[in-house]
């Protein structure tokens, strides 16, 4: 490592955080959970899978979330989808995602993993805006409609009562900035016995464009009793701190911003136990973490499976660092591990992690949408009719 200050790895939009006093943040409680620090790993299609959680793990304790699975497979024993929820024999606590939109499915679902010991926490999406999920009612669609959204949360929490496993939802400010859902689906997940809530502070049809609107984190705070968690634009450990000083949020749910650069996780826990956080790893460490997340991911699903999902994990790793460009081209042909090898030892120069390179976006980006609904929805919010559910959409 450089001897170089730790603070000169803080943006100029955080220059002026300082990180937790003494006694200032509470560690999050979620029934019988107790996490500190109060961060929560986002579940993210196709990259929040065992090996990620494993190399995010090494960094800070956390809460870390799987994949999103979906109810209907998982109740009927589908092994894709067992496979897809499962853990490694060392993660402590297990926390999956689940997604849903039948009560009479997710309450089997939930009985089944609480049932055979899978997990210890379980998280409900019902903020995912993906076409595929919401033109069908799902995902970030479903609040609109209460009284559904109430009989899912309520199957879930009764069936995962007796083995004392939490619950909790996310979702996002509403469909649109006509169609705003995240008070009521607040207040439901408050009034059928969710242990928090997770607010992604942008609507569907923003997508992940623009700045987070935290002050409907704020105002969501000021109308529960139950914990609140607060997602969007935490790039840096700092952001953490601004989010839960500005709007009172009991934690923060980091996504994007942990791609390539896991050691994220060790930054907030310094911050919010009261440390600057320490100086990144230069480029031949990401390189070794790169290699490290490979190996991991290959021996979790198969060699060219693993090289292939990892790619994209590459581009992610490198991004920022002084003529990585070529070697990103290169990343996307690796076939297995030695390509993988071969390429990483081509670099020729070692740098400090590239400042500018903190707050730019990796993985989903800016833009727009005109979110999509099944026909006529808008004129049955009352029925409690799910809707169509073929499980297709596990990983969201």
């Amino acid at each position: 490592m450089s001897s170089s200050p730790a603070i000169q790895y803080v943006s100029s939009k955080n220059a002026d955080v300082p990180p937790a006093r003494p006694g200032e943040f509470n560690p999050l409680t979620l029934g019988p959970l107790t996490v500190w620090p109060p961060v929560v790993l986002a579940p993210m299609a196709g990259v929040t899978n065992y090996p990620f959680r494993s190399v995010c793990r090494k960094y800070g304790a956390g809460l870390y979330v799987s994949e999103m699975i979906t109810a209907r497979p998982l109740a009927e024993g589908n092994q894709k989808t067992l496979h897809l929820a499962d853990f490694g024999d060392e993660e402590s606590p297990r926390s999956l995602q689940l997604y849903g939109v039948d009560p009479v499915f997710v309450g089997r679902a939930v009985e089944r993993l609480v049932g055979e010991g899978r997990v210890d926490h379980i998280d409900m999406n019902f903020g995912c805006p993906v076409r595929k999920v919401t033109r069908k009612g799902g995902g970030a669609a479903l609040p609109l409609k209460t009284k559904l959204l109430a009989s899912i949360v309520g199957a879930a929490v009764k069936a995962a009562e007796p083995a004392k496993v939490p619950v909790t939802i996310k979702f996002r400010i509403g469909v649109n900035d006509e169609l705003i859902t995240f008070r009521d689906a607040g207040r439901i997940g408050q009034e059928e016995g969710c242990a928090a809530v997770g607010l992604h502070a942008r609507t569907a049809a923003q997508l992940y464009d623009g700045e987070a609107r935290w002050e409907a984190i704020a105002e969501l705070k000021s109308l529960l009793k139950i914990p609140v968690l607060g997602n969007g634009d935490i790039w840096e450990a700092a952001d953490a701190l601004r989010m839960m000083r500005t709007t009172g949020c009991d934690g923060v749910i980091v996504g994007r911003g942990c791609l390539g650069r896991p050691w994220l996780f060790r930054d907030l826990s310094d911050m919010l136990s009261g440390r600057m956080p320490a100086e990144p790893p230069r480029l031949f460490e990401v390189l070794e973490i790169m290699l490290d997340h490979a190996t991991r991911l290959c021996a979790w699903i198969g060699e060219e499976r693993g090289i292939s999902a990892f790619r994209r994990h590459a581009t992610w790793y490198t991004k920022g660092f002084r003529g990585s460009a070529p070697a990103r081209a290169k990343f996307m042909t690796a076939q297995t591990l030695s390509d993988l090898r071969e390429i990483i030892a081509s670099f020729e120069h070692d740098e400090p992690f590239p400042l500018s390179a903190l707050r730019v976006p990796r993985g989903k980006t800016s833009g727009t949408q005109q979110v999509s609904l099944p026909e006529g929805y808008l004129q049955t919010l009352d029925d409690t009719t799910p809707p169509e559910d073929d499980g297709s959409v596990d990983g969201g």
